[in-house]
């Protein structure tokens, strides 16, 4: 018969009522949900704060290659370097094909002025982008508009006054693969502890800057290239950066570009692109794809230090 009743009195399955019908996948859907949570992660990035991480010994003592920190978007407004805008290009390059790139990021073309701008203070930690380049700095605020900066024998001068110095004195960082205390670059620091613990030791001056606020520098040499310089006059909305590893440091004492890789004298602060506020944790390098080498890879003690100056007065 066309009409089959089946035994038990009911419709056959297949013409059941109550069978929802069969979905298809929702590929366009499930496409904008990713579109829509990778522009909300850009979102933040450019505006918020972001992830940093420190790939160089710039910043010693304070900060080691290793340590993973949080930016503030925010904190002295947005400017043209603001947007986190992905370079799919410059990803396949260095992941793929392990060829060097400035960054992963693409840059917009310059553009005069910050939207809530406010110039940083002294002794902030800052990120950097270089003039006319994509890769970011982390260097520290010496040199505000107006002031007149100098360095001689490695002391810093600000409008004709030194920066307050300490005694040089040491302090031992641990030694690991991602702070390896290179003899070529530190000669004489790499020594063995009464324990046995391999460590690096460096000569420390503290500085303290006319507005009170107090930080470490390490000074290896008396005459290294960038003890001696200017004196200049500091543009306006421009400001004045250095490394706390003085003598292995590229910023605003060398040229842009090329064998230096400075910043070529003051910045243009629209090319500031926030403000270090805090370590999130630190790794030694020691780690594997193997997820149980992770925790031992973690340094302690890092974790959750600010990264603002201590201020005295």
């Amino acid at each position: 018969m066309a009409d089959e009743i089946s035994l038990s009195g009911e419709p056959p399955l297949e013409r059941r009522a109550d069978t929802p019908p069969r979905s298809r996948f929702d590929w366009w859907g499930e496409v904008k949900g990713l579109v829509g949570l990778v522009l909300a992660v850009l979102g933040f990035h450019s505006f918020i704060a972001k992830p940093f991480y420190i790939p160089s010994e710039s910043m010693l003592p304070g900060l080691m290659v290793g340590d993973r920190l949080v930016v503030s978007k925010y904190a002295y407004g947005w400017s043209f370097v603001s947007p986190t805008i992905p370079n799919p290009v410059a990803i396949v390059e260095d992941l793929v094909f392990h060829r060097p790139v400035d960054g992963w990021s693409v840059q917009l073309p310059f553009l005069h002025g910050r939207v809530w701008g406010k110039l940083p203070e002294r002794g902030d930690v800052v990120i950097v982008t270089p003039p006319g380049q994509s890769s970011d700095y982390i260097k520290r605020v010496i040199g505000l508009p107006g002031d007149t900066l100098a360095v001689r024998g490695g002391v810093v001068f600000l409008n004709g006054v030194a920066v307050q110095r300490g005694e040089k004195h040491y302090r031992e960082l641990p030694v690991d693969a991602n702070a390896t205390c290179d003899p070529a670059q530190y000669p004489g620091a790499r020594v063995a502890r009464a324990d046995g613990a391999i460590v690096c030791r460096l000569p420390i001056v503290t500085e303290t800057l006319p507005n009170g606020r107090r930080y470490d520098t390490v000074d290896l040499e008396p005459d290294s290239p960038g003890d001696n310089y200017g004196p200049i006059k500091i543009p306006a909305n421009r400001v004045f950066l250095m490394g706390d590893n003085r003598d292995r440091s590229a910023d605003s004492r060398f040229a842009l570009g090329g064998f230096e890789r400075g910043l070529g004298g003051p910045v243009p602060y629209e090319n500031l692109g926030g403000r270090a506020e805090f370590i999130t944790f630190s790794v030694d390098g020691e780690a594997t794809w193997n997820p149980l080498t992770w925790p031992h890879a973690l340094r302690g003690g890092r974790a959750g230090t600010s990264l603002h100056p201590e201020r005295v007065r």
